[in-house]
């Protein structure tokens, strides 16, 4: 594929085509709104059923990003790589999506995206295990280029002044979405005694603190990394798995629900003024400063 087209404006697939392949597929495919990921109907519901926002992935340093959990459905590769690390090579296994976990006080702790479950030959369940697929937030306007892209789906689209331009949000995406996710529903899991793994992409996951590693054979919680690798052939990005990251959920959730203190003088000054404005007769809540840790 030819970087350089892609240099000048954001969106690397559009319903699930790069946006420079005008084969009569990607064409059918982008007048018609349709998923090529195994959504839950042909069509592609993101954001909206009758106006979805149909991009997939789009480019930050040159390199196509995920910001669609549907995305990385292709093939169901995800499901049979998890199902390798968490049954053994005899097991008869399918999977169910979107399961209900609740604690002892039968209050949700969220929904499991993908449940693995291995099953006898009358159709028992005999064991089970998680898949989280963590796709990546976004900041900034996408909603622009996607619009202008659709009305001129030129070879020659671009752009590059507007405002506000989109990018991945790595910290929100690990902080308001994966460790709540990890703390709630792995917590569970681990009591249980089964095997968690979760799906993202390898830019996302070099974001997060290193993680101590295990043999496969001692792991009980592992990370499943992917990239979109272009294919000249077809002119089009293909889910594929770089890496395996097997380590154990106890040290695992050490190190990434962990926040590193900042300063704490930096702190220290601000209870200061607070304390300041407090004595004076001033209420401590004019003072807009707030302590976080980014």
């Amino acid at each position: 594929m030819d970087t350089e087209k892609h240099i000048n404006q954001p969106l690397a697939e559009v319903f699930g085509f790069p946006i420079h392949n005008e084969s009569e597929r990607a064409k059918r495919y982008r007048d018609n709104k349709l998923c090529p990921f195994n959504n839950i109907v042909s069509n592609c519901t993101k954001n909206s059923i009758e106006f979805p926002l149909g991009v997939c992935s789009l480019y930050h340093k040159e390199k196509p990003v995920v910001i669609c959990p549907i995305r990385f459905r292709e093939d169901w590769t995800i499901i049979s790589d998890a199902a390798n690390f968490i049954f053994d090579e005899r097991a008869t296994w399918t999977h169910v999506g979107e399961v209900r976990l609740n604690d002892k006080l039968g209050k949700s702790a969220g929904n499991i995206d993908y449940v693995l479950v291995s099953y006898d030959d009358k159709g028992r369940v005999l064991d089970f295990g998680s898949l989280e697929v963590q796709s990546v937030y976004i900041s900034g306007n996408l909603t622009g280029p996607f619009t202008a892209y659709l009305e001129d789906p030129s070879s020659e689209f671009s752009w590059t002044n507007a405002f506000k331009y989109p990018k991945p949000d790595y910290l929100s995406s690990s902080r308001k979405r994966l460790i709540p996710q990890i703390i709630a529903k792995g917590s569970i899991l681990r009591q249980w005694n089964k095997k968690q793994a979760v799906a993202l992409q390898t830019t996302f996951y070099n974001t997060l603190p290193a993680l101590p590693e295990v043999d496969k054979a001692l792991s009980d919680f592992a990370f499943f990394l992917y990239d979109l690798v272009p294919n000249a052939q077809t002119k089009n990005l293909t889910l594929k798995l770089q890496r395996i990251v097997y380590t154990n959920f106890a040290s695992a959730l050490e190190q990434i629900a962990k926040f590193e203190a900042g300063p704490i003088n930096e702190f220290t000054e601000i209870l200061q003024k607070k304390l300041d404005a407090k004595r004076t007769g001033n209420s401590d809540m004019n003072n807009e400063e707030n302590y976080v840790a980014e």
